[in-house]
């Protein structure tokens, strides 16, 4: 891989943050960075599975299209996040739909490269499995997030992932649009908006794709608190 940078937020992904790093320099020199356009499909659902991606810069959002037509966001995922590993390695068919919702530069990681290096090299087994169970807890905690807390606490704790700071005072930026943050966090867009008209209280000011936020230690004491008692405070 021609760019340093690159290869260091690679190595730190969940696909390869476990792997030997003499192993990791021989899957990243036989892969190759593209870069896609916003609105730009990576692969489609139903596609075959032949690539794990990690992403280099920007945002991809994981989408299923149902047999009406609605589209449910899965995932999005940003810079130093892989996506596609359970399909890849099964050598299946992707079970969702891959779109760069900003400018992208991901690296496609082909799967038989290092199902092909598993024999020779046992310790990229569990490597991998570390990779899968690292994915897995992502999800019970995506679940634990749908069922223990409200609409606002789901939103609150989405702004204090894009806070550099753990108190005081912090401006974020939103890094997509508010339908596709609704999406993310399994909401419709009005309930996005009264979501962000209950954080006012918590001292978050939203104004277009900029959010405000006064005191970044009470908005964490908020999200970590019982689902009753946060609804009672928002009514």
């Amino acid at each position: 891989m021609a760019r340093k940078e690159d290869w260091l937020v690679a190595k730190q992904s969940v696909l390869l943050a476990s792997v030997p790093e003499d192993l990791v320099e021989t899957i990243l020199s036989h892969s190759e960075a593209r870069s896609f356009d916003r609105g730009t499909t990576n692969f489609l659902q139903g596609e075959p599975a032949h690539s794990v991606y990690i992403v280099l810069e920007g945002w991809v959002k994981l989408f299923r299209v149902s047999p009406n037509g609605a589209e449910a966001v899965v995932g999005v995922f940003t810079k130093g996040r892989s996506f596609g590993e359970a399909a890849a390695f099964r050598n299946d068919v992707y079970p969702v739909a891959a779109e760069a919702v900003t400018d992208t530069r991901v690296i496609p990681v082909r799967a038989g490269l290092i199902l092909g290096m598993m024999e020779s090299r046992p310790e990229l087994c569990t490597a991998m499995l570390a990779s899968v169970f690292k994915h897995l807890h992502a999800l019970v905690a995506q679940v634990e997030q749908l069922k223990a807390h409200t609409g606002a606490q789901r939103v609150a704790e989405f702004l204090l992932e894009l806070c550099p700071v753990q108190d005081g005072a912090c401006a974020v930026t939103l890094p997509y649009d508010k339908v596709l943050i609704a999406g993310r966090l399994g909401m419709k867009p009005e309930s996005l908006s009264r979501a962000f008209a209950r954080l006012r209280d918590m001292g978050v000011k939203v104004s277009q794709n900029h959010a405000a936020i006064s005191d970044v230690s009470r908005l964490h004491a908020y999200v970590e608190e019982d689902r009753a008692t946060a609804w009672s405070k928002a009514q």
